[in-house]
């Protein structure tokens, strides 16, 4: 609950920043003379912003479930799901986490983490990771999903996506305005946003939203370094991991879902739009770790 309220918090603090900002750069003026009113604009970006993205973290459980199809693990139906069971028990004791929900899934090589309370959350494993890997490194892995819930990175995630968001919609629509302004100076008798507005809008969503893109991607892939360390300090030592990862190299990983995949233990392709770094850079990171 601490997340979520630091969560709020920043949000809120966003929006007072961008409003304080745009008061003194005389951006409020700039939209009142043209029949936008600041507070109004900063609502609405809040809202689009965070509201989406903490809708998102509340319901990411049960979508996550529906849409992989995941098997939550409540009894034990064979030696595997027994052993995975204790596994993540296991490293949770030793992050200090409560036990999360664990589940398997039909699947290529990947696992999940998920969930908006790191108490409350959810570890998924594939049958494709299970079958390509061996226990040691399935181990690893699962190691590598709970540091991602004790690290609380579904939280930090969202919080960095929502701000992302409301920077893009306040944006866009202050430049909206002034290039419909612009465009429209020497028309005394308009009134109201025109077709200038309307689409540089729509431009300008697009063109900084793949910016923030970008800056989430790289925000999630300084959490995949993190959480193969959490892997390496949750088994005592980083071979597992190291060898986990060598492993998923030559694999082809399952696609997750978006609103899962920066969670996941390996990601898509494209450097600056990939939420998971090389396997290669993950590897050197890890043995270059003092332990």
């Amino acid at each position: 609950m601490k997340r979520i309220a630091l969560f709020l918090l920043t949000n809120i603090a966003v929006v007072v920043v961008l409003g304080i900002v745009a008061s003194l750069l005389g951006v409020n003026r700039f939209l009142t003379a043209n029949g936008l009113n600041l507070g109004a604009l900063l609502g609405f970006a809040f809202i689009m912003g965070f509201g989406g993205a903490i809708i998102s973290l509340l319901i990411s459980k049960p979508m996550a479930k529906w849409t992989s199809g995941v098997h939550v693990i409540d009894q034990p139906r064979n030696a595997d799901e027994a052993w995975i069971l204790q596994t993540v028990q296991n490293f949770a004791q030793k992050a200090g986490i409560g036990m999360p929900e664990v589940g398997i899934y039909e699947g290529e090589p990947n696992a999940f983490a998920t969930g908006a309370f790191k108490n409350s959350a959810l570890v998924a494993v594939s049958t494709g990771l299970l079958q390509g890997m061996t226990r040691e490194e399935v181990e690893a892995v699962i190691g590598h999903e709970v540091a991602h819930v004790a690290n609380g990175d579904m939280v930090t995630m969202t919080l960095i996506q929502g701000v992302m968001n409301t920077f893009v919609v306040f944006l866009s629509r202050v430049i909206g305005y002034a290039v419909d302004s612009f465009l429209r100076k020497n028309d005394e008798n308009s009134s109201g946003p025109g077709i200038g507005y309307y689409v540089t809008t729509i431009v300008m969503d697009i063109l900084l939203g793949f910016v923030a893109a970008m800056i989430v991607a790289w925000f999630s892939r300084q959490r995949e370094f993190r959480a193969d360390a959490g892997a390496a300090q949750l088994m005592g030592r980083k071979q597992p991991m190291v060898n986990a990862l060598a492993r998923l190299g030559g694999m082809v990983p399952g696609e997750l879902p978006k609103s899962m995949a920066a969670m996941g233990i390996a990601g898509g392709i494209g450097k600056l739009f990939s939420s998971h770094p090389p396997i290669e850079e993950r590897i050197a990171a890890l043995q270059n770790r003092a332990q």
